[in-house]
């Protein structure tokens, strides 16, 4: 008996997990945890019903979702990584600011420039759908 109690536990922390996943909720909760910090709102359970009803309206309007990073940090994590401004970057620093900036599904060959090397483009680019797609806590 004690072991199909065990069994049923194990099957119901599987169907925990299996749930939690389909439906994303570890990432929703990242999502908002960062931008808690971030932002340090007054308020924030109004500010977490304000992440979602944003999350909400991205999702029926098939718009931007709410992100963390805007354009202007795209290109200033761009600009950081390229401090002599010749507009390139490299495929490992590319791969290490995607990383960073916590997109996980980015082009592993992006468009190379002749030189081998990724432009601000490319960059923003791929950063900006991966930050969206990082920030649609309710697809899947």
């Amino acid at each position: 008996m004690a072991l199909s109690g065990r069994k049923s536990t194990w099957s119901s922390q599987n169907d925990a997990t299996d749930y939690l996943e389909k439906h994303r909720i570890m990432e929703l909760f990242n999502n908002m945890t960062s931008n808690l910090i971030y932002h340090r709102p007054d308020d924030p359970k109004q500010f977490m019903i304000e992440i979602l009803e944003k999350l909400q309206k991205s999702k029926n309007s098939k718009g931007n979702c709410p992100s963390l990073f805007d354009d202007s940090n795209i290109r200033s994590v761009f600009g950081i990584l390229d401090p002599t401004n010749k507009g390139f970057i490299t495929l490992q620093q590319y791969k290490e600011a995607m990383t960073t900036l916590g997109v996980k599904n980015y082009p592993s060959s992006p468009e190379l420039q002749e030189n081998e090397l990724i432009n601000m483009d490319t960059f923003y680019k791929d950063a900006k759908k991966g930050l969206e797609e990082a920030s649609a806590t309710y697809a899947g």
